[in-house]
């Protein structure tokens, strides 16, 4: 494919930067858009204007009125992402940012790393994962192995529980109920006094959903979910300055999903369900994750020790058998950082983590890194890191990224960022029956130029054109040779193998919001995903997503908001779709509000994986509240 529309999409957002009226500079607050800091682009906090990379942050704020809603279907509706769900809440949903697969994209939950390390490909399942009990969302974009080692080849995503925003006790209550008989209900306390600070949450979500199998494939079953998630968090300030804390949560799920049927004849593979054999098919998923910290300094130097611990057991029942996978992730990091003159401030650090997988053996991956966030002048940044790790089978790789913003004025500026990183084998591909534990990594390449401008405080535009580069990629081989003596899950020889062939994605992604008047704002969101491979593990993604969006406050306090979803140019012979939703706000006292929430208003027929269902027309109420 040329790259031509790539060019006219970057060419046209620039030209849009000189468009938009001045007149956006009386904005009114955002909903959607980058915060005032980024936790994530440097392992700093750093201010965004002065940040080489792309960076989308959604605060409490912007995910309120949603607690059933699945998290996915915010973050698509930021540019470069896109979801692969096969079915309703609680089934199989793996995240795509920039057309790169979700094994490729690190998910962070309160500083604890949630990837599954016994899937065939390490990924964090996120098709269960609701908005009710996240305060803030960061989608770090671009391959940041020099920051995050293994797997961060499309970015870092990373959430955070409920903190505390303020002194004192304040309690925090929210409850929803709607279509499919979902009922979510949550309730969080936070303290913050003198140098303590403490949060707690508890939430729970059930649903009878629809089926995963598309109903209009004459599937009938409704396939439910059920979760309860418990998330802690502790800090306390000594007098001499030194910082201990402890984070951790629990979650318990349940998730029905279809039957299949082998069929020995053609050698295919059916999902569906089958008549006497109701809701016999379930997964249970029990998480635990716990994070030690402690931040102190030593002369000029600032440092954070941490240990953290995940572990996920995962039973599924299949007509009355059970496949049962457990694995644990160890991390001890230490980051240090400091100020060296001349506008430098430099970062280094360690760390060492072990994956450990049931019946799959284990491995243990360590890295040191250090880098630099330079001042060259009051109007340019630029951020360098290195990295080396070291794996336990194959050895070490060295990672390296280079990120530049430079601001032109005070409401114009570019960025540059250029990387590569790496993906280690899974476990699975290492060690299981379909295994090879002489793999070797994954690498890759990836560039990004972009350009931002502002109105105000509330208003902007911004325009990112894109390139990554993947080789060596992993793949299920049915035809090696080698594997002769390996079985497939029905016999067919085949075994996990070094691929030939080159992965690409290339592309533009353009956002932007306009405000206007007291309380009204257009929001707009729009990617375009030239998808060049001949590696089958990196199918193809939707080559147009658009979001747009309004929304306006009331002299009541009331909010309205609408969104529209533009998906096209899909792989497989899918059709486009568009959706809209629809959402209504209003306080009934000062410290309550009551929400109305309608998605997909024209209960559109579409599917985001080919043979599984999506949610027609569905209502949502809910009450949330604080005091």
């Amino acid at each position: 494919m040329t790259p031509r529309p790539v060019l006219l999409s970057l060419t046209a957002a620039l030209a849009l930067t000189t468009a938009l009226p001045a007149a956006a500079q009386d904005a009114a607050p955002r909903p959607f858009v980058l915060d005032d800091l980024t936790l994530t682009a440097n392992r700093e906090p750093t201010e965004l204007s002065r940040s080489g990379s792309s960076v989308s942050v959604l605060t409490e704020e912007d995910l309120q009125d949603r607690a059933s809603q699945p998290l996915s279907r915010s973050l698509t509706r930021l540019p470069g992402v896109t979801l692969r769900q096969e079915g309703p809440l609680g089934t199989n949903g793996k995240l795509q940012v920039r057309g790169v697969p979700a094994e490729y994209l690190p998910v962070i939950i309160d500083g604890i790393e949630v990837s599954d390390a016994a899937a065939p490909k390490s990924y964090y399942d996120i098709g269960g994962q609701i908005t009710s009990g996240i305060g803030r969302v960061e989608l770090l974009r671009g391959t940041q192995s020099a920051l995050y080692g293994s797997r961060a080849l499309a970015g870092v995503l990373s959430l955070q529980s409920l903190r505390p925003t303020e002194d004192g006790l304040h309690h925090h209550f929210e409850i929803e109920a709607g279509s499919f008989d979902t009922l979510t209900a949550s309730y969080g306390a936070t303290l913050r006094r003198t140098s303590t600070e403490l949060a707690f949450q508890v939430s729970h979500v059930s649903t009878d959903g629809f089926s995963a199998s598309d109903e209009d494939d004459g599937n009938f079953e409704d396939d439910g979910y059920e979760a309860t998630r418990l998330s802690v968090f502790a800090a306390h300030e000594l007098q001499n300055g030194v910082v201990f804390g402890v984070n951790g949560f629990w979650q318990d799920s349940r998730a029905d999903f279809d039957d299949g049927l082998y069929d020995f004849m053609t050698d295919t593979f059916y999902f569906g369900d089958i008549y006497g054999t109701p809701g016999n098919d379930y997964t249970e998923n029990r998480s635990f994750g716990l994070r030690g910290f402690a931040q102190f300094s030593t002369g000029p130097v600032d440092h954070e020790l941490a240990v953290t611990q995940y572990r996920l057991e995962r039973d599924s029942f299949y007509d009355g058998f059970l496949t049962s996978y457990a694995s644990t992730r160890t991390k001890l990091t230490w980051q240090g950082a400091t100020d060296i003159g001349a506008g430098i401030r430099a970062d280094f650090g360690a760390d060492t983590e072990k994956e450990e997988a049931e019946g799959n053996g284990n491995a243990r991956i360590s890295g040191a890194f250090v880098g630099s966030t330079a001042a060259v002048n009051d109007r340019f940044d630029i951020t360098t890191s290195l990295r080396h790790d070291n794996h336990s089978r194959f050895g070490g790789f060295t990672s390296g990224r280079v990120a530049a913003v430079y601001r032109a004025d005070d409401d114009l500026l570019f960025r540059l960022a250029i990387g590569n990183g790496f993906r280690a084998p899974s476990l699975y591909e290492l060690f299981s029956i379909y295994g090879d534990p002489t793999l070797e990594r994954e690498e890759s390449r990836s560039a990004e130029i972009g350009v931002e401008k502002s109105w105000g405080e509330n208003s902007y535009l911004r325009a990112t054109a894109f390139w990554i580069k993947a080789q060596n990629v992993i793949g299920y081989d049915e035809d090696l040779a080698t594997c002769a003596a390996a079985t497939g899950p029905f016999g067919q020889p085949g075994c996990y193998a070094q691929r030939e062939g080159t992965a690409r994605r290339r592309g533009v992604e353009i956002d932007g919001r306009y405000a206007f008047g007291a309380g009204h704002a257009l929001t707009a969101s729009y990617t375009f995903i030239d998808n060049q491979t001949d590696v089958p593990e990196w199918a193809q993604v939707p080559e147009r997503v658009l979001n747009l969006g309004a929304e306006t406050t009331f002299a009541t306090g009331t909010t309205a908001a609408i969104d529209l979803q533009h998906v096209a140019g899909r792989a497989d012979d899918l059709d486009d779709f568009t959706t809209v939703d629809l959402s209504v706000s209003h306080p009934v006292r000062d410290n309550a509000t009551a929400y109305l929430r309608v998605e997909n208003v024209f209960d559109e027929d579409y599917q985001w994986v080919r043979g599984y269902g999506t949610s027609g027309r569905a209502v949502y109420a809910g009450l949330r509240a604080s005091f």
